[in-house]
């Protein structure tokens, strides 16, 4: 009888969804381990199907469980939605927005602008994640994130996404390093050089590469780092070249710390917002949104319409 489906019922499917295992629910929502299984086993029971594929204590969603989890969650936050509007000061925003972020965006544009956003509506709660532009994708997808913040444009088809501004990478060396002052590099120099560069699954790499491959030259890459800082700094050892974003290096270059070089590179790119369709979209969603398009970031250009 599916109407006898309880809220706590589907809280702790979508909690068991995430997190992969019933302790680690049942340790989130205060319950016990045996109060937890018991609400999962019975919304199974009263739907009269297998949410879960069970592997020893883990458990991993079958086919049919993905397809339920998005509306299982918009159930969720439209409850959320309903008790905060009868107890929340009329227009006023409340809630918890959780925020998957590339490393550029989420370490150079986005803290200042979730300052503001939090300022003028401090009962909000935003909850911002770094990762690489692959991982955020991933954390839209499993519903782990409310929005995604990512380099370059989205290409999953089961994701909606929207141009956000522009950003340029350059490829920087140290001061003392030969290339330091040359013309722009020919083919043979970009390919001699060693290169100090993002992890595969960063935004950086993919717009790095592409360029490279438009060129024809395959990059000699010696070190691959998952932090901007940690790339900075093997660069200002001398060892390699780096391509960052200007916003990363924008201190270093003005210090004279760091040498830009003309590469001749097409080292554009857009940052974008991601979001799943099927994840409910409350007036703080909507409002945080609305905010980031309308306020343009420090250092960003606008986003090619």
């Amino acid at each position: 009888m599916t109407s006898m489906v309880s809220f706590r019922q589907l809280q702790v499917f979508a909690t068991v969804a995430r997190l992969g295992s019933v302790s680690a629910a049942a340790r989130e929502l205060c319950l016990s381990q045996s109060a937890t299984s018991q609400a999962l086993s019975e919304l199974e029971r009263q739907l009269g199907v297998a949410l879960f594929e069970r592997h020893g204590r883990r458990l991993r969603l079958n086919d049919l469980g993905r397809q339920l989890l998005p509306r299982a969650e918009q159930l969720l936050d439209g409850v959320e939605a309903f008790v905060a509007a009868a107890t929340e000061p009329e227009g006023e925003l409340h809630g918890v927005l959780d925020v998957a972020a590339s490393a550029t965006v989420g370490t150079y544009l986005l803290p200042g602008l979730v300052g503001r956003f939090s300022e003028a509506h401090p009962g909000t709660d935003l909850r911002l994640r770094l990762r690489n532009t692959h991982e955020v994708i991933s954390d839209v997808l499993r519903l782990e994130a409310d929005l995604g913040l990512i380099e370059g444009e989205c290409r999953e088809p089961r994701l909606e996404s929207e141009s956000w501004c522009e950003d340029r990478l350059v490829v920087v060396c140290a001061p003392s390093h030969r290339l330091a002052g040359q013309a722009r590099l020919n083919d043979a120099a970009l390919a001699e050089a060693a290169w100090i560069l993002r992890e595969p699954g960063s935004g950086t790499r993919e717009v790095f590469e592409q360029a490279m491959r438009d060129r024809g030259v395959l990059p000699r890459v010696r070190m691959e780092l998952g932090q901007h800082e940690a790339i900075k700094q093997a660069v200002l050892a001398g060892l390699g070249l780096g391509c960052l974003s200007r916003l990363s290096v924008a201190g270093e270059l003005a210090r004279g710390e760091l040498v830009p070089l003309d590469s001749g590179l097409d080292l554009r790119r857009t940052f974008s917002l991601v979001w799943h369709p099927e994840r409910y979209r409350s007036p703080l969603w909507q409002a945080f949104k609305v905010f980031l398009v309308e306020v343009r970031p420090a250092g960003a250009e606008p986003a090619r319409r």
